[in-house]
């Protein structure tokens, strides 16, 4: 990199010039690049981490001060720092609520009496309109969000993913436990149904 050349679209940027901005993240990118390969985040994928590092990047440029002429060090250190920052947040995090803690629901499709149908396809067969709505009347607001964006409004997940600023496997994990926490919820009121059939038999 030419130090004084960043130096000189970091001073652009701060006074608000996007093509600095936009000629300082391509310098970065070899650097921004080599690094999302060699990090690996639960929950993440590559295009992540890469947002991520820009991200960082973008901050630095708000905090830098212009007098000390060492941008490429802030940044550079800024952005690893984050990244190793992020890693440990994950690590703690996955103990209640990352993929460890929903590792139950990983095989979600096992629980279905078909292999050859989907949960979708299944919730949508066994229930009727009334069974649907008391189950969805027990999810989250952000659960009855998720269902009322992707299956009623027909938007994809990654789209989901998108506009709530989340890994896309992170949304997918959503998902597939709001769909498996209906599947319960009408798995339970059939067996009642069938128990109490059974005892007045």
């Amino acid at each position: 990199m030419n130090f004084e050349y960043i130096e000189s679209l970091v001073t652009n940027s701060k006074n608000g010039d996007p093509f600095s901005k936009e000629k300082l993240a391509e310098e970065f990118r070899p650097l921004i690049f080599n690094i999302s390969k060699r990090t690996f985040i639960d929950g993440y994928e590559i295009h992540d981490i890469q947002n991520q590092c820009y991200e960082t990047l973008f901050k630095c440029i708000t905090l830098y001060n212009l007098e000390k002429h060492r941008f490429v060090a802030y940044a550079t250190n800024s952005i690893k720092n984050n990244m190793n920052d992020l890693i440990k947040r994950i690590k703690i995090r996955s103990a209640t609520e990352g993929n460890d803690a929903l590792s139950l629901h990983d095989d979600v499709e096992k629980d279905l009496p078909s292999p050859d149908i989907s949960l979708e396809d299944f919730l949508c067969d066994k229930c009727d309109y009334d069974d649907l709505r008391l189950a969805l009347h027990n999810l989250t607001d952000e659960e009855k969000e998720l269902i009322d964006f992707v299956f009623y409004k027909n938007n994809t997940v990654q789209t989901y993913a998108y506009y709530k600023n989340m890994c896309y496997s992170t949304a997918c994990q959503r998902k597939k436990v709001t769909l498996k926490k209906i599947y319960n919820h009408i798995n339970l009121h059939y067996s009642e149904i069938e128990w109490t059939q059974k005892s007045q038999g």
